[in-house]
C-alpha cells in the first residue's frame, strides 16, 4: 500500500502545474482551500451515511474518497505524505489517553 501513496503524491504534484480543465484535481487547487475542504466535509459525510448503512464496500469506497481528498489538501498545502506518516509513527505505541494528556499541555 505505501507504494499506491508514493506514486498518488507523485501526481498530485504534478497536477498543480496543469490547467484547471484538464484535471479534477487541478480544478480543486485552483479553487482553492476552501474548496478542498468543502469536498473533504462532504466525503466525510459521505463516510457516516455508509457507515449507517453497514454495506462495507460502500465504507471502503467512501474512505478512499475521503483519504484522497485529505491528501489533495496535503499536497495544496506542500505537506509531504512523509510527515503524517512520521507523526503516525511518533504515536505509535502510545496510549491514546497518554497522547492526550501530553496534548492538553
Amino acid at each position: 500500500m505505501d507504494d499506491i501513496f508514493k506514486q498518488l503524491e507523485i501526481i498530485l504534484e504534478q497536477r498543480k502545474n496543469a490547467s484547471a480543465g484538464s484535471s479534477y484535481v487541478s480544478s480543486l487547487y485552483n479553487k482553492g482551500t476552501d474548496e478542498i475542504l468543502k469536498k473533504i466535509g462532504e466525503e466525510s459525510a459521505e463516510v457516516i451515511m455508509a457507515t449507517k448503512d453497514g454495506i462495507d464496500s460502500k465504507i471502503i469506497y467512501e474512505v478512499a474518497d475521503l483519504w484522497f481528498h485529505t491528501l489533495v489538501l496535503l499536497r495544496h498545502k506542500n505537506i509531504e505524505f512523509d510527515k503524517i506518516e512520521q507523526e503516525l509513527s511518533r504515536r505509535f505505541g502510545l496510549s491514546g489517553l497518554e497522547e492526550k494528556a501530553n496534548r492538553d499541555k
